[in-house]
């Protein structure tokens, strides 16, 4: 559902950035999240910060069983930028250099209503970028083994969250989804550790290059994923 930026209150017609690669950080992580999940960004500014937040997977009912699970990126931006809505990511556009330019109307996204807790995080243990990486290829190639020719989009739907909502041994339990956010998000690149931190229902895997947060129960009676050739 599309509504007018106007009626969510105060709203910049564009975001500024200090330099021109912070802006272009901002404009690749807005065309990386066009192709995840919904298609929708939430942009979140304040105090000269700016949360970049997208899906790669959520629930589309209340009866799914899929974990939500987020990607998110935080840049500087002008402090005098104060917003809070979600917009279509397809729709931002360069403005300048170090500017980019918001569309007419924002967008409807039920996971957006769904802030993960910004402190009382706790240390929960690590893992490789590499591990994270090649589960997320393994999982790309299971997707598309596991979906049948001229599948329709709710097919497709079911399948994925089916293969990224399922716990993976090598991801500490948590869903195979989360390899899958970091990896497309680009959050992964060289040798690193994840470090991983709990908050009641969230999970966080922090990179050097963003977050994966994920809430949600995993699916119950299910066998954790496990690699049963090269990723």
């Amino acid at each position: 559902m599309f509504r007018p930026l106007d009626s969510l209150g105060r709203m910049p017609h564009e975001l500024r950035f200090p330099d021109v690669p912070t802006a272009s950080d901002a404009l690749v992580f807005a065309q990386r999240a066009a192709r995840l999940g919904d298609g929708a960004v939430r942009l979140r500014a304040q105090d000269g910060l700016l949360v970049m937040t997208s899906a790669p997977l959520a629930p589309r009912t209340l009866l799914e069983a899929t974990p939500t699970i987020l990607g998110m990126r935080i840049i500087a931006v002008d402090p005098e930028v104060v917003c809070d809505l979600v917009v279509d990511a397809s729709t931002l556009r360069a403005s300048g250099e170090t500017h980019l330019a918001l569309p007419d109307s924002a967008v409807t996204a039920p996971w957006a209503g769904i802030s993960p807790p910004r402190s009382g995080w706790e240390a929960s243990g690590e893992t490789a970028a590499a591990t994270l990486a090649s589960r997320a290829q393994w999982g790309i190639a299971a997707v598309a083994e596991a979906v049948p020719t001229d599948a329709g989009d709710d097919v497709v739907h079911a399948v994925r969250a089916s293969i990224w909502g399922a716990a993976d041994e090598d991801l500490a339990g948590l869903p195979l989804g989360v390899a899958f956010a970091a990896f497309a998000l680009g959050f992964i690149a060289g040798e690193e550790q994840a470090l991983i931190r709990r908050n009641g229902p969230w999970t966080r895997v922090s990179l050097s290059r963003g977050h994966v947060l994920v809430r949600g129960t995993v699916r119950n009676g299910l066998t954790a994923v496990r690699t049963t050739g090269a990723a």
